[in-house]
């Protein structure tokens, strides 16, 4: 969850009054944050003793509250959003209805900007989506330039002082070497391609150059007279730089997510509206899209949606009237109406401010947070249930007791790691079909959901080589996935090959799978090997278990997916891939800087749940 600090002071002076600690921390829990920290007495305590503020990281701004707020509470993510809120929860004041404001001549005396194709060509990394709004006769505060978005990866933010610029405006994608300009706080004129350069050692804003830094053309934002706005997402231009005598203000928002894009022009416009002549008033703006269409910029339309008292009081146990949950709505910053029709509907108004809520549960939620959690009727529930744990669970149970009697250490590596282990590294190839890949990870060592457990256990041995050997390591996955997988690598002077296959024996002899032969045909159910051909394998030394289901209970299930043409040779439609064990190739090893031999196998759990189920309920 998010937490934001805001000035104590300037919070007391938005809300009409002050709080003590407890206090407001009793208030904060109503509402459904939390207070996370109050750095008065630090802040009093360095007074005391003569410190320089500017010293100590959390004492940059007097006193400050740090609150932490809902992940999904957009709105709460700056002080105008937490005041608002706050005073309206309060009752102190009425939630605002957001509007448009066009000019004196209407539409076509709008400003306009023309999104050019280039810019929605997702291969050059570009950022095809664009937004923009204008608040006019605005007063900036100095505590008014808190920014709401600090990762520009999926959207960036640009505010910019409309009266040093002529409109129309045009947002293009241009080759670095052909775009240049003065940055924010230089008076110096750059080429792209030097700004790359120069803003390598800037700490704030070297993070954000690789999101275009190996793109042929960069995002620009031009006005009438070629000046340059600003270079998404790196950096403004210092020709359009807002200062606090700023009166009307032009924000452009270029994002890859349409609907973070609608989310965050509308959270910037509508907190930062409060500082207009007219608060909550903001001008649009038309943009002229890549096929010619048009269309207005931003959207602070209110949805509409349907909620019931009689569900409202289903779910929380009260017997509000449809008035009284009309009244709790209304503190949560909502615009309820009752039906005409009926009685028992509520037509409620969504503002732009709320784009967390999305069903009718959401709104009962408002309404039981401004009824108050703590104020609900407590109740017994109407049935009971018995825990049990579930067949797969306890298949893992066995296996890992049975390897960690025979001495095998178990192991827990992360579920996420990089393409390259997934893959390269163990002599595969992605087919894009397999693996879950994280649209934007953290770092490199996250990049997709593992498909196997082998990787894990590899960077297990390599980060303890200092250990005696051999190394004897398992895991037995937990709902990382619905499909339950096993793993052993043994590692040492040998390669251990009968170390592996006589722990994968001794799994399938505690299930009371027995081990049969492949052209046993009489056989009702058991497990074979056959001798396999995959990369990850020293070539004669692997291979895959297949499993052999009983008649009545033979399914189409694998260890990752069938195998057609392992099966088709062996003409057994019903036999299944249970999982591969072998002898690992010396240059998987060599990629995950593993200097002995290794040994591994790998199987899945599922095929045996249900039976094993059957027999644990007739023990039982």
């Amino acid at each position: 969850m998010p937490t934001v600090s805001v000035d104590k002071a300037e919070l007391w002076e938005r809300l009409g009054q002050e709080f003590s600690s407890e206090d407001f921390d009793a208030l904060c829990f109503e509402y459904g944050v939390e207070l996370d920290e109050d750095t008065t007495a630090e802040v009093e305590e360095a007074i005391k003793q003569g410190l320089p503020l500017n010293d100590h990281s959390f004492l940059t701004l007097d006193q400050q509250l740090k609150i932490e707020t809902p992940a999904n509470r957009y709105d709460l993510l700056c002080i105008e959003g937490i005041a608002r809120a706050l005073k309206i929860f309060l009752g102190k004041a009425k939630a605002p209805h957001y509007k448009l404001v066009y000019p004196s001549k209407g539409e076509s005396e709008l400003l306009t900007v023309t999104i050019h194709p280039e810019t929605i060509c997702r291969r050059r990394k570009s950022r095809p989506l664009f937004a923009c709004a204008i608040l006019r006769n605005i007063k900036f505060t100095p505590s008014s330039y808190a920014n709401i978005c600090r990762r520009r990866q999926l959207v960036a933010i640009g505010t910019h002082d409309l009266d040093t610029l002529k409109g129309p405006f045009r947002y293009e994608a241009r080759a670095p070497k052909d775009i240049k300009f003065a940055p924010l706080n230089k008076d110096k004129a750059y080429t792209a391609e030097e700004l790359m350069t120069l803003y390598e050692s800037d700490k704030q804003l070297s993070r954000y150059l690789p999101i275009i830094r190996d793109s042929p053309v960069y995002p620009i934002i031009y006005d009438a007279e070629d000046r340059v706005l600003s270079m998404p997402p790196i950096i403004n231009s210092n020709h359009s730089k807002i200062t606090l005598n700023t009166t009307n203000v032009f924000i452009d928002v270029t994002a890859t997510d349409q609907t973070k894009l609608d989310i965050v022009v509308n959270m910037v416009v509508t907190m930062f509206s409060e500082y207009c002549a007219e608060p909550f008033t903001v001008e649009p703006v038309k943009m002229i899209l890549p096929d010619g269409s048009t269309k207005i910029s931003p959207d602070l339309s209110e949805r509409k949606m349907l909620a019931h008292a009689s569900y409202v009081n289903s779910c929380t146990g009260l017997s509000l009237k449809s008035e009284e949950v009309t009244k709790l709505l209304s503190k949560m910053a909502l615009f309820p109406t009752i039906s005409s029709t009926n009685a028992d509907e509520i037509e409620v108004s969504i503002p732009p401010t709320r784009p967390d809520i999305f069903h009718e549960c959401d709104i009962m939620e408002d309404a039981a947070i401004a009824y108050g959690f703590n104020n609900l009727p407590h109740t017994f529930p109407p049935t009971t249930t018995v825990g049990q744990p579930s067949a797969i669970n306890k298949l893992s149970d066995i296996i890992r007791l049975e390897w960690a009697l025979a001495g095998w250490v178990e192991v827990l590596p992360l579920t996420l790691c990089s393409h390259e282990e997934n893959f390269a590294f163990l002599n595969h190839e992605d087919d894009n079909s397999t693996a879950v890949k994280i649209a934007n990870p953290k770092t490199l060592e996250f990049q997709v959901v593992r498909t196997t457990l082998i990787p894990g256990l590899l960077k297990t041995i390599r980060e303890n080589r200092s250990h005696s050997l051999p190394m004897k390591i398992f895991e037995a996955e937990r709902q990382a996935r619905n499909e339950r997988h096993a793993a052993a690598v043994w590692c040492n002077k040998t390669a251990g090959f009968e170390i592996v296959h006589g722990v994968f024996d001794r799994a399938m002899k505690m299930l009371e799978i027995p081990r049969i032969s492949n052209s046993d045909s009489k056989a009702v159910t058991g497990y074979y090997m056959k001798e396999t051909s995959d990369p990850m394998f020293f070539p004669g030394r692997a291979a895959t278990i297949y499993y052999r289901a009983p008649p009545s209970k033979r399914k189409n299930t694998t260890f990752e997916k069938l195998k057609q043409d392992a099966k088709a040779a062996l003409h057994v439609s019903n036999d299944m891939v249970l999982g591969t064990l072998g002898i690992l190739h010396p240059s998987v090893l060599e990629k995950f800087d593993i200097q002995y031999p290794c040994s591994a196998v790998e199987f899945t759990l599922d095929p045996f749940k249900k039976e094993m189920q059957k027999i644990w309920t007739n023990d039982e």
